[in-house]
């Protein structure tokens, strides 16, 4: 193998290259490597300046991820970059595409830094429950000031090199993409002495370790800490990087670095972190379907969507933002025109979180979408997804329509919920070329699409499915043919366990704090407010025929949509929205409807601590997920974990459901399913897969896929 780490002098500039592909992992090679270079380099006589680029499609990606929890081999990054530092020769870092986490470190440890214009410079350690840990707590402080460190380090978010020139993280952007020769241009400006600053002084060595400690107040660092309790709930990370931030305004460099690196070893060892680091690989993994290897996606320019609502007109904005042109089909001109607005509404609020200017908002809708009643204007779409009310004879009309005008080639979609995808592929004579697209709402922003996988579906279009799910910036993640596929069909037994609870005593706002505490994005009857309670109604009213005897019914949601209350939409569901307010107040109405659904069923009702909830909620939404795997539903135990942190707010810190389930013991897990099977022995039925694993000591990380 050849070194990832070369280098070479030419009239007096050193280059040092690290190439380790895909992304410049600062793996033990690449760090021995640079430890090395930069020797040699202050060895070299010839060698007046240094110029550190990456080679490939950005400068250095961070820690190698895969060394995460195994011991340190020298020498560490910490050491690498002091090295860089304390070179007697300056030493540029000459950045492309993006400089992150330990990449952005190692930059901040040069003396100087540019950029090519477009460069993302971040921080991202605390999204794996992290902070940086290789002195950039204590550097970036000292460059840029304390809320714009705090500001990057506690969300993790990027900036652009533009933003990053004006804070004073870099000296210098360049719009040349050849970083190496931009790299040498600007070291002859600084041994020239063409470049200079305030930090430059009588030498060319400018070390961000003695630069002046950063300052702040104890009233600013409280407001930090309230704000952060509230943004990153029960995260441990956040505050973490605050408190590593707060020690480089009182403390010098060495002992701060020295702190930086017990705060990080501490959270090393926490849940969080594993659990933070499994979503990152599941995320990753998820698109590796062993059957796709060596299958090539169709292409797709113009995507059809039929049926202009919520879901529709979402998932029309997601495709125009993504540069597809698309044409929409409504009912009637008076469908068309809400549509319209929708999406022109959906597309203003990009403009104003900055993701979309307000002249490429009006190309996108004058240039991009087009509105018609007439399905022959699809006859040409490469791809046309189905959006319409969730109705089997409503489908069936659709995709017999459309089966008569679409091209051969064309691919027909369903964002069908729950509905059965193999029967609607039979609704046309090409059932190969029909899949299930289940986005989820707002279509636009969510970043989770189930890939649902008929009988017939051919291989080319889940492959040509994954493609569109990374064009929309969103995360794909193959599911079988069952009522509410992976997602939904788990929602429901766990929902149904809340329910239950209710039923049997809990308050249903006892619940929902009960699981926010736990670190849910909302508990259970606020999502219903927000879905809409005649969502789950029309669900259990089209389930009703298979019901069974033993089945326990939430008689009281059905009381509340048949006074009116839809959630959020009319004002009023579980909670109380005055005037239009999207924070729900709890309502006694509501309790007292509770009572007398009780009352009606014969129940005497109990208190439930909230331990007992979240253990119950937890246990219901983990044995239905061992089910929908040992079925086939969901290829792996990961799929379920994506499904669940993408589409139905899990703490991401958490790792997902399965994940979760191996950290509590699925013993434990199994042993509350036969606790509260004692008194429901119908509902707690426990999943032969999770009865084999327990007795084969294994866990759900220890599945393969099919």
């Amino acid at each position: 193998m050849s070194d990832p780490v070369t280098y070479e002098c030419q009239q007096g500039i050193a280059l040092i290259t690290v190439s380790n592909p895909p992304v410049n992992a600062l793996s033990q090679a690449v760090r021995e490597g640079l430890h090395t270079c930069i020797a040699r380099f202050d060895r070299d006589d010839n060698a007046r300046i240094a110029v550190l680029i990456g080679d490939g499609r950005l400068f250095l990606g961070g820690a190698d991820i895969a060394e995460f929890g195994l011991p340190t081999l020298a020498p560490s990054l910490p050491d690498v970059i002091n090295r860089v530092e304390a070179c007697d020769k300056p030493v540029v870092a000459a950045i492309h595409g993006a400089a992150l986490g330990g990449g952005l470190e190692v930059a901040m440890g040069a003396h100087y830094r540019v950029a090519c214009k477009g460069t993302q410079l971040g921080m991202p350690e605390v999204k794996l429950g992290l902070i940086p840990g290789a002195t950039g707590t204590q550097r970036l402080p000292r460059l840029v000031g304390v809320p714009t460190a705090l500001t990057m380090i506690t969300s993790g978010q990027s900036v652009l090199s533009d933003d990053a020139l004006r804070t004073g993280l870099i000296d210098k952007v360049v719009s040349n993409a050849d970083m190496a020769k931009a790299g040498v241009e600007f070291a002859h400006e600084i041994l020239n002495g063409d470049f200079s600053d305030s930090h430059t002084q009588d030498s060319l060595i400018r070390r961000t370790s003695e630069r002046a400690s950063p300052t702040t107040t104890e009233q600013e660092m409280g407001e930090w800490r309230t704000k952060l309790t509230i943004s990153a709930k029960g995260e441990v990370a956040a505050l973490k990087a605050l408190e590593a931030v707060q020690l480089s305004t009182h403390l010098d460099f060495k002992k701060g670095v020295q702190q930086e690196r017990r705060l990080f070893n501490e959270l090393m060892d926490t849940p969080q972190r594993a659990g933070l680091i499994h979503a990152f690989f599941a995320e990753r993994k998820v698109a590796g379907l062993p059957e796709l290897a060596g299958v090539h996606p169709l292409p797709v320019s113009t995507i059809g969507v039929v049926g202009g609502g919520t879901m529709g007109a979402g998932i029309a904005t997601s495709a125009l933002l993504s540069g597809f042109h698309v044409t929409l089909i409504e009912r009637n001109d008076e469908a068309l025109q809400k549509a319209r607005e929708t999406i022109a509404g959906n597309l203003a609020g990009a403009v104003k979180r900055g993701k979309l200017t307000a002249s490429k908002r009006d190309t996108i809708m004058t240039t991009q979408l087009v509105t018609q009643t007439d399905y022959r204007s699809l006859a040409e779409a490469d791809l046309i997804i189905e959006a319409v009310f969730e109705s089997m004879e409503v489908k069936r009309n659709v995709f017999e329509a459309l089966d008569a005008i679409a091209k051969p080639t064309a691919i027909l979609a369903s964002n069908t919920s729950y509905l059965d995808i193999d029967e609607i592929a039979a609704f046309t004579n090409r059932p190969e070329s029909v899949l299930g697209l289940h986005f989820f709402s707002p279509a636009h922003i969510m970043k989770l699409l189930e890939v649902v996988v008929a009988k017939q579906t051919r291989p080319e279009l889940v492959a040509t499915a994954f493609a569109l799910a990374k064009r929309l910036g969103k995360t794909a993640v193959k599911a079988g043919v069952c009522d509410g596929f992976i997602g939904n069909r788990i929602l429901t037994h766990y929902r149904s366990a809340a329910d239950h609870m209710v039923l049997d005593g809990a308050s249903p706002y006892q619940i929902d704090k009960a699981l926010t505490a736990y670190g849910f994005a909302m508990g259970p009857y606020a999502v219903s407010d927000l879905a809409g309670l005649d969502i789950g109604f029309a669900t259990r009213e089209r389930r009703a025929p298979l019901s069974h005897p033993r089945e326990r019914h939430p008689i009281f949601a059905d009381d509340l949509y048949n006074l009116g209350r839809l959630g959020q939409k009319t004002g009023s569901g579980y909670y109380l929205y005055p005037k239009g307010s999207r924070r729900g107040i709890e309502d006694p109405a509501v309790e007292a409807i509770v009572v007398q659904a009780r009352v009606e069923a014969g129940i005497t009702p109990r208190l439930f601590s909230d331990e007992e909830i979240v253990r119950r909620y937890m246990a219901a939404m983990i044995n239905e997920a061992a089910r929908v795997v040992e079925e086939g539903i969901a290829t792996r135990p990961l799929d379920v974990d994506v499904v669940l942190l993408y589409g139905y707010g899990f703490p991401r810190w958490r790792g997902g459901p399965m994940h979760t389930a191996d950290d509590i013991g699925l013993a434990k897990v199994l042993k509350d399913i036969e606790l509260f099977a004692e008194q429901d022995d119908f509902f707690w039925q426990p999943a032969p897969l999770l009865q084999r694993l327990v007795a084969e000591g294994r866990g759900f990380s220890s599945i393969n896929p099919r």
